[in-house]
């Protein structure tokens, strides 16, 4: 039997690409490459070329590859963009997962991991938040995303499939091997942004909103670094393997750091002072948001190992060094 993983030549995608090789399973990676690179995904692995949307491409790879379980990140993901661009989000995020689970459906796919996010949560009235909080997203990013949280349940109830959502904090860093990372050059990552900023790739950057109600003022988030991420993943497939039911976690270190603490531990870690520009809040920004992981680990059984911000800013410092390599040779 296979996985199909949709995102696999992407960020998140390629980091669960790896966990699923090295545990001996058999990935085909469905991307349309239009943030992901085809040089993520290795050897091992059968890279189409597609959308995720494309329902006769789906299905013949489902019927072809014999497909018992999908793992599903690919989507559009930046907060600000889908404000201004709301039907472009829910036609991929959205429309496109609902022809997605109508192909498993069909061909009776007994296993689906879905990648979704703490935006369901909005503006949490508390921090940690656990996943039985009230969703109340606040920009059209996380209402597609709790759209297809929806779907999942309901086509769950009416037909044999099984399904893991893992809300996702704000996933940081990289493969600890070297062999992937953050690639998108025009990715908004907090930690990727200040790390080109620290090579020289940006003439600086900008910190936006810093009234904020949390102790400096910026925005405070729960960064998990993307290996434990995929873990996490793999810790989900097998739950549902071996019989576990329906799930909703998130997948966070129950901690938080604020934008100029994560600011302040680049120029640390890097060595390097750049300028920071403060400006105006963005619309769509919870002014903190922490996730509560006991259910991840009592259920999953996933424990964290690399909870370090040092050690997340030192990979994605590393993974950039790498990329600006590639680019100067070639």
């Amino acid at each position: 039997m296979t996985v199909l993983v949709t995102g696999g030549a992407g960020y998140i995608g390629s980091h669960m690409v790896l966990e699923l090789l090295e545990a001996g399973e058999k990935v085909v990676v469905l991307d349309n490459l239009s943030t992901g690179r085809r040089s993520a995904v290795p050897n091992e692995a059968e890279l189409v070329v597609g959308d995720f949307g494309d329902q006769p491409l789906v299905s013949g790879l489902i019927a072809r590859n014999k497909i018992e379980a999908i793992i599903h990140f690919a989507a559009k993901i930046v907060v600000p963009e889908s404000v201004v661009d709301p039907l472009g989000y829910y036609l991929n995020n959205t429309a496109s997962a609902r022809a997605l689970l109508d192909c498993a459906v069909k061909h009776k796919v007994k296993h689906f991991i879905f990648s979704s996010t703490a935006a369901v949560y909005g503006e949490p009235e508390k921090n940690p938040v656990s996943e039985d909080e009230s969703l109340k997203p606040v920009s059209p990013y996380g209402r597609s995303k709790l759209m297809v949280e929806w779907m999942l349940q309901d086509t769950a109830f009416a037909h044999d499939l099984r399904y893991v959502v893992l809300r996702y904090f704000n996933v940081a860093g990289a493969d600890p091997k070297g062999r992937t990372g953050q690639s998108f050059p025009n990715a908004t990552h907090l930690i990727k942004v200040a790390v080109q900023t620290a090579l020289g790739m940006r003439p600086g950057m900008e910190v936006f909103g810093t009234d904020y109600p949390t102790p400096d003022g910026s925005c405070l988030r729960d960064y998990i670094q993307v290996t434990d991420l995929a873990r996490a993943h793999m810790a989900a497939l097998n739950h549902l393997r071996d019989g576990g039911e329906n799930l909703t976690c998130n997948c966070g270190y129950e901690r938080g750091y604020s934008v100029l603490e994560v600011l302040e531990t680049v120029k640390r870690v890097t060595g390097v002072d750049f300028d920071v520009k403060i400006s105006g809040r963005r619309p769509g920004d919870p002014a903190a948001i922490v996730a509560a992981n006991q259910r991840a680990r009592e259920i999953l059984g996933w424990e964290p190992v690399h909870d370090d911000l040092d050690e997340i800013v030192r990979q994605a410092y590393e993974w950039e060094k790498k990329l600006l390599a590639e680019k100067t040779a070639g």
